[in-house]
């Protein structure tokens, strides 16, 4: 017995070993403006996948976004980072990403069209099976993940982690053709009570399979150590909400991408 367990835990250590992520930039367009997303999987793996298709926060496509890209294909998806700003744009200060975020915020149409953009080059990836894909965002990113699905997007999943959840256009939740996941702080001061009783209401007109997790003593941007660890500030990291929230993400995957 002993013997056996010495030689799969050596098969295990090779099979990491094996495993391999490959990264890349991929420069795209949409509407007339160059954009460049970032891809990550592992290339020990053959066939088609699942893919992921990611909304950076309002900072843009800077490195957090990519680390959650290189995690997932740890998990053997494909997952590809969207750009909503534009080729190397990326926020460095406060003033930058609320100037970013305030030519997006307004018109939702755009959000859908970069958002789709994006769902459009994960979807070409010669590893993706295109019948199982999901979207997740963070913070802005999560908005951009709700209107890609309020706009009918084939995605079988969309998740948000601290994401805003106010629209426009709620009567488009009717459009809507997957699960919802949405991933909370319980004492988010940007994502007030009203705008998240607002979402429910929303969701339940349009009879979507959606879930809401609010995690305590959580405030917004959990999942991001660059936040900082002071709640009272309104933005900070949570260790047990992040963890908890991204074993949530996989246990909607295993259900939607299955």
């Amino acid at each position: 017995m002993r013997s056996l367990l010495v030689l799969l835990t050596a098969s295990l250590f090779t099979l990491n070993a094996m495993a391999k992520i490959h990264t890349e930039t991929i420069d795209y367009t949409s509407d007339g403006v160059a954009l460049q997303g970032y891809l990550a999987y592992d290339d020990s793996q053959t066939g088609p996948r699942p893919g992921v298709l990611i909304c950076h926060e309002w900072w843009g496509l800077n490195d957090y976004p990519k680390h959650r890209a290189e995690q997932l294909a740890q998990l053997g998806y494909v997952a590809f980072c969207l750009d909503m700003y534009g080729k190397g744009v990326v926020a460095t200060t406060m003033d930058d990403a609320k100037a970013q975020v305030g030519k997006l915020y307004g018109n939702r149409a755009l959000v859908r069209s970069r958002a789709q953009a994006g769902l459009d080059i994960l979807k070409k990836q010669k590893n993706v099976d295109p019948e199982k894909i999901a979207a997740i965002g963070y913070c802005f990113g999560g908005m951009c993940a709700l209107e890609l699905a309020r706009s009918g997007a084939d995605v079988k999943g969309t998740v948000t982690f601290h994401g805003a959840l106010n629209t426009p256009n709620p009567a488009d939740a009717k459009n809507i053709k997957g699960k919802v996941l949405v991933l909370h702080g319980g004492d988010d001061p940007n994502v007030k009570p009203e705008e998240v009783a607002a979402f429910e209401q929303e969701m339940r007109d349009a009879k979507v399979d959606w879930q809401l997790v609010a995690y305590g003593n959580t405030v917004h941007a959990f999942t991001n150590p660059a936040a900082g660890n002071d709640p009272s500030k309104g933005m900070a990291y949570n260790a047990d909400s992040d963890r908890r929230s991204w074993d949530a993400m996989k246990t909607f995957f295993n259900e939607v991408l299955k």
